[in-house]
């Protein structure tokens, strides 16, 4: 049960100063009745709340894929960077977001929500969600590098990562430059994680972007800043894994 502003300022109808605006000129319904008092309290669960002619549905929680780009933050608010919830232009709830970080220079799949149990479940160590990335290297990526990963690699932490997937894509040379593509699966989220551990073996991360976030996949249809809803059966998936 909550309060009728809150609802209605919860479903993107406004800000909770306009919904009382709107409460005060009889325009809600709820259950058939009309109420005027913003204190009225909402079952999100079965009443029925109306909106001059439209329903006006509640979402206990929302789910969006952002396919995050370089320069943005991974955070709520900042002085003086975009954050990634900047990004999301739809009708605001204050509680959204972003499920983990990445870095201000990598790209790719973030998941924003205000499911706070998703994500603390999706972050744990305890569940080894795996996180699959595209990373662009300097230099020439050997095998024995792969086999460094899968046994852990010394980043200078108290203890090594937790064992982790290289796979070597293809080396070539650019402008004078051998550089290797790899993806890159972990189960981790230590800071700057992928970057510390290449570095460790000689190479430096020129560019990273995250494909992958449990059985989560980055949409190629969403463009770089682009954002959807997250589909049932992804949410669904999600759920999965972490059971």
């Amino acid at each position: 049960m909550i309060r009728l502003d809150k609802y209605l300022a919860d479903t993107g109808l406004g800000t909770r100063s306009k919904v009382k605006q709107i409460i005060k000129k009889k325009m809600i319904k709820v259950n058939g009745v009309t109420v005027s008092d913003s204190d009225f309290k909402v079952d999100t669960e079965k009443d029925i709340v109306i909106c001059g002619e439209k329903t006006v549905k509640y979402n206990k929680y929302e789910y969006f894929m952002l396919n995050k780009p370089a320069g943005v933050v991974s955070a709520v608010t900042d002085n003086k960077d975009k954050t990634v919830i900047d990004i999301i232009n739809v009708p605001k709830r204050r509680d959204l977001f972003p499920v983990g970080r990445l870095d201000k220079d990598t790209e790719g799949l973030l998941i924003i929500t205000n499911d706070g149990m998703l994500a603390n479940r999706l972050l744990s160590p305890n569940h080894h969600v795996k996180k699959r990335y595209f990373a662009k290297v300097t230099g020439n990526v050997l095998g024995s590098v792969a086999e460094l990963f899968k046994e852990g690699v010394d980043i200078g932490d108290d203890k090594l990562t937790a064992p982790a997937e290289l796979e070597i894509l293809n080396t070539y040379d650019e402008n004078g430059t051998t550089y290797t593509d790899t993806e890159i699966v972990i189960t981790e989220g230590r800071y700057h994680q992928i970057k510390r551990m290449f570095l460790a073996a000689g190479h430096e991360v020129v560019y990273l972007k995250r494909l992958q976030m449990g059985p989560v996949f980055l949409d190629e249809s969403l463009k770089t800043g682009e954002f959807r809803t997250l589909t049932e059966e992804e949410t669904d998936k999600l759920y999965q894994c972490i059971k």
